[in-house]
């Protein structure tokens, strides 16, 4: 690559898939990359330090747990200038070798594209959908409610965009699991919105890089897998609950017109319920 590129990643007690995510960031590209862990105030910091500086990575200790995409932010401010390229992944992703060139690749022959995804496999080498479209009252409301009930509804397979995922397309947002955003990209808009703690960040992102004139490109040539981890165990029902509220604050923001305000009060109501029947299955 003749551009400079980083890799960052947020961890929070991830000693478990750290070392592979690290390993693989190696070959991801045919050059060098820097590597930074920002982590979120872990209690394994020290271990995860050791880890990550054992790799040849660098270390940013947060004071606090920021959040997944204030952490990434923090990570970002810390690079050089001329740092082109950002890939922001979690720590439980596995990177195949030349996939963070293959990004860069379809990024740089167009400068309309803002951010560009890998296909993200499953452990099982099932394609994750990765690449879906920005939430809608019928497509976002019709997956939200039917999704756990009724999985093939159309509106959920609409939204995810099931189907065939071996061609390059755009599409609505792309995972923060694994994403290139140009660097100049990411600095103009901000980066993620630090008022989403975890969940939506990246769908705010996608959906901030679209207002600004530029492409969310799935690009399958690309590839990693999202092997999981273990440091959200436990902790299910506070996750039900940010993503609740993660989604309401970005569909508030989306339809955010003053007139629009019966929308939002039946937006609320409805996510309440959807998050109250969620916890009683």
């Amino acid at each position: 690559m003749s551009e400079r590129a980083a890799i960052v990643t947020v961890s929070y007690d991830s000693v478990d898939v750290l070392p592979p995510f690290l390993a693989s960031t190696a070959a991801a590209s045919a050059g060098p990359v820097d590597v930074v862990v920002a982590d979120n105030h872990s209690a394994q910091a020290s271990a995860l330090r050791r880890i990550t500086e054992d790799a040849g990575a660098r270390f940013l200790e947060l004071d606090e747990n920021r959040g997944y995409g204030a952490a990434a932010n923090r990570a970002v401010a810390t690079l050089d200038p001329d740092v082109r390229w950002v890939l922001v992944s979690n720590p439980d992703v596995v990177l195949d070798p030349l996939a963070l060139d293959r990004l860069i690749a379809t990024a740089a022959a167009d400068p309309s594209i803002g951010a560009v995804g890998p296909r993200l496999l499953e452990p099982s080498g099932e394609v994750y959908p990765s690449a879906r479209l920005l939430p809608s009252l019928r497509t976002g409301l019709g997956h939200a409610v039917f999704a756990n009930v009724w999985p093939g509804n159309p509106w959920t397979k609409r939204y995810r965009q099931d189907g065939d995922h071996s061609g390059r397309r755009d599409a609505g947002w792309l995972s923060g699991a694994c994403v290139l955003v140009r660097r100049d990209v990411y600095d103009r808009l901000g980066g993620f919105d630090e008022g989403y703690f975890m969940y939506f960040e990246d769908v705010d992102l996608g959906w901030r890089i679209g207002r600004a004139g530029l492409r969310n490109v799935y690009e399958p040539a690309a590839s990693a897998t999202h092997i999981g981890g273990t440091a959200t165990q436990g902790s299910s029902e506070r996750m039900r609950k940010a993503h609740h509220e993660s989604a309401y604050r970005f569909l508030a923001q989306k339809y955010s017109a003053w007139w629009l305000w019966p929308l939002r009060v039946a937006l609320r109501a409805a996510l309440a319920v959807r998050a109250r029947a969620t916890h009683t299955r």
